[in-house]
């Protein structure tokens, strides 16, 4: 009888075993994070610029909350040195303070209202440190420099400690389709200006249309920014009007033309939108909050029916650029989580009005801050904002290591159950491909390389040749794409 009991036991628990693990839901990804060290670190070099990442750029002002700093020194070609050794100092301008990672003070060297700098060192490659918050609702700047290296800094914005948190319920947490096409992408805004400049491309050793190129190299997405009224004095291109509307609906009919997609990214400002500026159009200032809302979603259907009418329709839409502080501020700032919900909101129902088949992305400037991340996605679907696609960027001078950019995107496909992009990136360009392409489950949708043609590690030269960098997307598409 007894052995007769311990069997059923050994039956029963063979049972509930076989059920958890078929239980276990097709989407979850519990697999090990591969690991990336080895493509942004070298054992050692000759240190050229320090790399600072803060693990959150918005940080309550009650006292008591951390972000994670670390702090590292690169080569020339951005690869992160292990060995590096060399003091540094960092600045806070703000009501913060700094704390070693065994929560002991480090060497203070200066305190005063608005101005606190501390000393220390990177010892074998990196320095942590946290920085807590202090109770004043405002903006923190902390800067890290040392002789003779280009420095870095962050902002970070300091939000009410009576905001209300939220968390989404389980039915907010829609799953959303695989995404189709697969994006390998660029934003080439700048073409048009590029060109009046009278810049032309080659590649085989002939002058042909950048667009023609980077379509024979495997790219088949073109991003494209576009501002309410840039031609305002103040406004990105004053009297020229460049990533205007017009100038936009003629890139969107050349990208068309094409055979390529295109992701229309709404800055829904005159000039540059980021995390560190969101300056309302100039056209929408003193309008009441219900009125602004209504003007964003005015505007964001007639931008879109006017490339609808051309046969221009982009396949997918940006509600914003880097939105993780907001836009359209100050009502939009991320320290009023409810306004700046309506305005996404908004802006969402102009997309699914105009053409529901259009994609919409949320897109963050926080690839590899996990913590930020999901803090602005939870209470922006608890407020009801809908979207398609994560899209982040990752700039590894800011958005922390290629190993927290595949953290964080495995993360977010299990909690939110969509589809992730990097939709701005420009170095560890096949780093960045293979991370993407490789998430569990098909989750990721794809790369966009921000402004290729002219800019940062560019894939063409001054005179518009070619550059090796070119060919890599050649071996992407054949890698990760072979169906497209």
């Amino acid at each position: 009888m007894k052995n007769h009991a311990i069997l059923s036991f050994i039956f029963l628990m063979f049972f509930v075993s076989c059920n958890q693990k078929t239980d276990k839901k097709p989407d979850e990804t519990k697999q090990p994070a591969k690991d990336y060290s080895d493509w942004y670190q070298v054992a050692s070099g000759k240190p050229n610029a320090l790399v600072f990442a803060s693990y959150k750029t918005t940080m309550i002002a009650n006292g008591k909350d951390q972000s994670l700093l670390r702090i590292s020194a690169v080569d020339s070609t951005g690869m992160e040195i292990k060995d590096a050794s060399l003091p540094f100092r960092i600045s806070v301008k703000g009501d913060a303070t700094i704390i070693d990672i065994d929560s002991s003070e480090i060497e203070s060297v200066l305190k005063s209202d608005t101005l606190s700098i501390w000393k220390s060192k990177i010892s074998n490659g990196v320095k942590k440190l946290w920085l807590r918050a202090g109770n004043t609702t405002d903006k923190i700047k902390v800067e890290v420099v040392t002789d003779s290296l280009w420095p870095a800094s962050h902002e970070i914005h300091t939000i009410s400690a009576d905001v209300e948190l939220l968390k989404p319920t389980t039915s907010q947490i829609t799953k959303g389709p695989k995404i189709e096409p697969e994006m390998l992408g660029a934003d080439i805004s700048f073409l048009p200006q590029l060109e009046a400049r009278g810049m032309v491309f080659h590649d085989d050793g002939q002058e042909k249309d950048a667009i023609e190129i980077l379509k024979n190299h495997g790219f088949n997405y073109i991003r494209l920014r576009v501002f309410v009224n840039p031609e305002n004095e103040n406004g990105y291109s004053p009297e020229k009007g460049f990533c205007g509307l017009d100038y936009t609906l003629q890139m969107a009919k050349r990208i068309k033309d094409a055979g390529l997609h295109l992701l229309l990214d709404f800055h829904y400002s005159d000039t540059w939108a980021d995390p560190q500026k969101q300056f309302k159009p100039k056209a929408w200032e003193g309008l009441e909050f219900n009125e602004l809302t209504s003007t964003l979603k005015e505007y964001t259907k007639s931008v879109l029916q006017e490339l609808k009418n051309q046969g221009t329709m982009p396949e997918m839409v940006q509600i914003g650029n880097e939105v993780n502080h907001g836009i359209v501020w100050p009502e939009g700032h991320i320290s009023n989580l409810d306004n700046l919900a309506s305005l996404l909101k908004a802006g969402s129902e102009a997309v699914r009005e105009v053409d529901p088949n259009t994609k919409i992305m949320m897109h963050l400037a926080l690839g590899g801050q996990n913590k930020e991340t999901t803090f602005w996605f939870d209470n922006m679907i608890a407020r009801g904002v809908e979207f398609d696609i994560i899209g982040l960027s990752y700039y590894p001078i800011w958005h922390c290591t290629l190993d927290d950019l595949n953290s964080n995107m495995l993360d977010i496909i299990d909690r939110y159950k969509k589809d992730v992009n990097v939709v701005e990136y420009s170095a560890f360009k096949k780093a960045v491909n293979d991370m993407v392409f490789n998430l569990p489950n098909n989750r990721g949708n794809g790369t966009c390389i921000w402004e290729p043609l002219n800019t940062w590690s560019k894939i063409f030269d001054e005179n518009g040749l070619p550059l090796k960098e070119l060919y890599y997307y050649d071996d992407i598409k054949g890698t990760f794409m072979t169906n497209q």
